[in-house]
């Protein structure tokens, strides 16, 4: 028998992946350029040349074995210091190697960082709405519970209010997603600042550190000239969970990190845990060629300028049309209220017009859709007519 637990996550796609799949079906009977899939946020700008050139150097000088062999379970030395040394540089972040651990993306380092705080069942993960929906698979499968805070609407920041009441004794981490996906909006120092004092009140009130894990594959992906904040500077008990998949256009990779600086409470052991978690869970060893990859390119990123280019194109269409949109800072995806309270009948609707948007129930959002502007600049353009059919319907 299998486990049922497991058998149910396997046979319930993601409602992403669901509209990605149909829409891909769609494009065979009417033609891909008659269907307009923003469903899924899978980079369409480029690598930089430092990946091409990085893989074809080690091809070309280093011996097999040097580059297709085992590095150390926690990554490669050199890597990690070299990862050290520009965080250093960049944030005055005051990290080592041996802070670092590198992993198959976000995902795994999400998954590693959860199953190494989680000591109970009781454990509970504070979730920040809307928040990216596998986030609960995570921490259901770290032993945990979710604690959702309701979306601040508003201003998508976080309330501070529904923080202080959504902490218990049971409280052993929060997740935070900034740039955030899906509403592509980025806290502000300010937002850092009041988390930070409510999140030192309650661990002392309760008795214990409650962790920040800073989910962070969108952050260099941010417009309007907005500073990137290196959120240990805020709140020290912040471990970072990297991807290099979306700065570096390298989603089918799985390389990114997890950092636990010494500022953390305990660091130490947290760290000895998550190489713990990483064994347990399988993750160790980290794809070999790209951590050196991601060596030779430290501080170098994909142009971003089309996202911004499609950022200003869908949101100022849309505005137009009468939509309501929340204005994203950085990321690649607009979040757009629905018209009607269902925002699933509202994509159905748009479905129909082969206009593939996702509803916002599943990240804690209801009432909203995501749309993601990770695509070709004359998909949009020719998406149009579309939107506005569809807004017209309810006018």
């Amino acid at each position: 028998m299998a486990s049922k637990e497991m058998y149910a996550l396997g046979s319930q796609a993601s409602v992403i992946r669901d509209l990605f799949a149909y829409g891909q079906e769609q494009a065979k009977i009417v033609g891909s350029e008659h269907v307009f899939d923003f469903s899924i946020g899978n980079p369409t700008v480029p690598a930089p040349a430092c990946v091409k050139e990085a893989m074809e150097d080690m091809l070309d000088t280093r011996e097999s074995v040097a580059i297709h062999g085992y590095t150390a379970a926690a990554g490669d030395a050199v890597v990690r210091q070299g990862l050290a040394d520009y965080m250093n540089q960049t944030y005055d972040a005051g990290v080592k190697a041996n802070n670092f651990y590198m992993t198959c993306g976000a995902a795994a380092s999400l998954t590693i960082t959860l199953k190494a705080l989680v000591e109970t069942p009781q454990d509970e993960v504070l979730l920040v709405a809307p928040f990216f929906p596998e986030y609960t698979v995570f921490i259901h499968n770290a032993g945990a519970h979710e604690v959702i805070l309701p979306p601040d609407t508003k201003n998508f920041q976080i309330s501070m209010e529904a923080m202080e009441q959504a902490i218990t004794p049971h409280t052993r981490a929060v997740i935070i997603n900034s740039p955030n996906n899906p509403a592509g909006t980025v806290y502000s120092a300010d937002t850092y600042t009041k988390l930070a004092a409510v999140l030192n009140r309650k661990s002392k009130e309760i008795g214990h550190p409650i962790y920040l894990i800073s989910d962070e594959p969108y952050r260099e992906i941010i417009y309007d000239g907005l500073p990137i904040l290196y959120v240990p500077k805020f709140y020290p008990n912040t471990v970072i969970c990297y991807s290099y998949s979306k700065s570096l256009s390298l989603p089918g990779e799985r390389i990114g990190y997890i950092l636990v600086p010494d500022c953390a409470a305990d660091a130490h052991h947290v760290y000895t845990a998550v190489c713990g978690a990483g064994r347990a869970m399988g993750f160790v060893c980290a794809p070999h060629i790209f951590q050196d990859v991601v060596l030779k390119c430290l501080g170098q990123f994909s142009d971003v300028k089309l996202y911004d280019d499609n950022r200003k194109l869908l949101y100022n269409g849309l505005k137009d049309m009468g939509y309501e949109c929340v204005y994203p800072s950085g990321a690649f995806y607009l979040f757009v209220k629905s018209p009607e309270p269902d925002a699933c009948a509202f994509s159905e609707k748009a479905k129909k017009l082969n206009l593939l948007i996702v509803p916002a129930d599943s990240f804690g959002c209801p009432g909203y859709v995501r749309i993601s502007y990770c695509v070709d600049p004359d998909m949009i353009r020719r998406s149009f007519a579309a939107f506005q059919t569809l807004i017209d319907q309810y006018k």
